[in-house]
């Protein structure tokens, strides 16, 4: 039928892991509809991938999900069928906790422990980089606004450089101890300088907190 209508027609197909479908079922405590069967919810994944085995034989894409949160998904999405020539580089500023681990898909990685901590001041402690007392604790740091001086200059000077060439994406993460302040504040605050620069699609994401 799309053929007939000179329509190009491509197929994508996502799966998770069994462990993450059966978390993802029971975050949403939705019922999967194979369980009128009166299969259990292990079963009734199984048996989905069966019958969906066809289906992913003739995708023209696979992809898995199992540890893609919705920005990752939204690259793989543009990447795997060439949709980025319209919209130029996305860039992800992205925030972390190092005792998590450093993200695996980041193409640039800023250490912000270097940086005063919020944490240790109690009237801070409890809020998050996105809130004006934290914002304005940073701000008021020398070493802060050297920190951010030379950020800036080094991303706007190469980040142009990447969206000269094959690349759809950029994700630059901001790690700290705990992924609640001051990589939290450096991944909002580049957000928006990216923005004044004239960059049109640019998202953040707080691992520890999104």
């Amino acid at each position: 039928l799309a053929a007939d209508a000179g329509v190009e027609v491509k197929v994508l197909f996502f799966e998770a892991s069994d462990e993450t479908v059966l978390k993802r079922y029971a975050d949403t405590r939705r019922r999967h509809p194979l369980s009128q069967l009166g299969l259990s919810l292990p079963e009734a994944i199984a048996r989905e991938r069966e019958l969906t085995a066809p289906l992913r034989r003739e995708a023209d894409a696979v992809i898995d999900t199992s540890n893609l949160n919705v920005h990752q998904l939204r690259r793989r999405i543009i990447t795997e069928f060439a949709m980025d020539h319209a919209t130029g580089l996305s860039l992800l500023f992205e925030s972390f906790a190092y005792k998590r681990g450093v993200p695996a898909e980041a193409d640039f990685v800023f250490d912000a422990r270097v940086l005063p901590n919020p944490h240790w001041d109690p009237d801070l402690r409890a809020l998050s980089g996105r809130e004006p007392g934290v914002r304005d604790y940073l701000e008021a740091q020398p070493d802060v606004q050297r920190y951010l001086t030379q950020l800036m200059d080094f991303l706007d000077t190469w980040l142009p450089k990447l969206g000269d060439g094959t690349r759809s994406y950029v994700t630059v993460a901001f790690g700290c101890t705990g992924g609640k302040h001051r990589s939290v504040f450096l991944a909002e605050r580049m957000a928006r300088h990216a923005r004044e620069m004239g960059w049109e699609d640019v998202a953040t994401y707080h691992r520890e907190q999104d």
